[in-house]
């Protein structure tokens, strides 16, 4: 365990790009810890992740606050992971406390990891490597350069991947994979998930785009047609109204805008999808239904009624989508100052439903009045 310790000690420099601290022992409550380095007002932190079974939680530490941490719960695990710019090191754990660590490394491209503001700058997507969509939706130079003003959107992509990769062991590989994108835009991700589960992580997967849009609709066809990407089709229709397939593997929506995210969510439920990625948007629905004294002074100012009601909104989807039977977590997407857009809803297809977790979100929704879009659909679903 020293030689493991003091490996962990020598990484925390401005080099790490990830430490994951993984398997519990025992049903710990905290699944994984992720460690990544962050700058703060130009000062090497570290971003330590709590994953619960539904939540993340995040604290910020120093070098000795980090390394007082890991030593406390590296008994309590069984495996560490640690990703720096020049080797990738995995630690076994016995219950003795002996660490088995197996070192590689890695062929270092470009300059030492350098940091950005609370985020380290390394993508599944690299900068400085072409990719023809991104080039041709703006985001990228001829050169393979990330264009200035469009280097949020480039992150935003790239997180957006991160978890697409997390989800990849709820994917088969022996068969087509079939992803909906509800309310696609300009698809960016689109074309970005369809790159790389199939260009990069070598599946066969099928991508349907949809979008009330026609001139957005037209010149995707056109971009998928010019890349040569026969499984990535569009198409122009809403989220409601979409009866196009009989089953799916994922659902994706990006800023589906109010009762759209809900539709989304329900029809993922009814095809069985393995996995639902969510980022919803304009949660408006619950704002409109709050009223009474019960929630004041809440509801007297306009910016905390609509927060709580947006809370409130994405705590009942993820109540209800438990109670289906899947196992979700409501995740930071990108950061609050690139977008205030910032949850994605995260759910994985699980073997049992919750009853309980349907009966208290009922109970919820029943205390404040509130009719959700997705309560009213799901209902109506289990009633067939």
């Amino acid at each position: 365990m020293d030689d493991l310790m003091n490996k962990l000690k020598e990484s925390l420099n401005e080099n790490l790009l990830k430490i994951t601290v993984s398997n519990p022992r025992r049903s710990e409550e905290i699944k994984k810890y992720s460690i990544r380095p962050v700058l703060i007002k130009n000062c090497l932190t570290f971003q330590m992740e709590r994953h619960t079974k539904t939540q993340v939680f995040h604290e910020n530490l120093d070098k000795r606050q980090t390394v007082e941490k890991l030593t406390d719960i590296l008994p309590l695990y069984k495996q560490v992971q640690i990703q720096t710019v020049t080797e990738e090191v995995t630690a076994l754990i016995s219950k003795k406390g002996r660490a088995s660590i197996r070192t590689a490394a890695k062929e270092q491209t470009g300059d030492a990891c350098r940091l950005m503001h609370n985020r380290p700058k390394h993508y599944i997507l690299e900068e400085g490597k072409k990719v023809p969509f991104l080039q041709d939706l703006g985001v990228m130079t001829a050169e393979g350069k990330i264009v200035r003003t469009r280097y949020d959107k480039f992150r935003q992509i790239n997180r957006f991947l991160e978890f697409i990769e997390d989800v990849l062991p709820h994917l088969k590989r022996e068969k087509e994979i079939t992803i909906l994108d509800f309310g696609c835009g300009k698809s960016y991700l689109t074309f970005a998930v369809y790159y790389y589960l199939r260009e990069l992580q070598g599946y066969d997967v099928r991508i349907i785009g949809l979008d009330l849009k026609k001139d957005v609709i037209r010149k995707c066809s056109r971009l998928a047609e010019k890349y040569g990407y026969g499984k990535l089709k569009f198409y122009e229709g809403s989220i409601e109204e979409f009866e196009g397939v009989d089953h799916v593997d994922m659902v994706i929506t990006l800023h589906a805008c109010d009762t759209a995210t809900d539709y989304a969510l329900y029809k993922a439920v009814r095809w069985g999808a393995d996995v639902i990625l969510s980022v919803p948007c304009c949660q408006h629905e619950l704002n409109k239904q709050l009223s009474g004294d019960r929630l004041r002074p809440v509801t007297d100012y306009g910016i905390l009624k609509e927060r709580f009601a947006a809370m409130a909104t994405d705590a009942i989807r993820g109540g209800l989508l438990e109670g289906v039977g899947y196992e979700t977590q409501i995740l930071e997407f990108i950061d609050m100052e690139h977008t205030p857009k910032n949850l994605l809803i995260r759910a994985v297809k699980g073997k049992h439903a919750s009853a309980e977790k349907w009966n208290k979100t009922l109970e919820f929704c029943e205390s404040f009045g509130f009719k959700p879009t997705l309560k009213t659909l799901l209902e109506e679903e289990r009633g067939r």
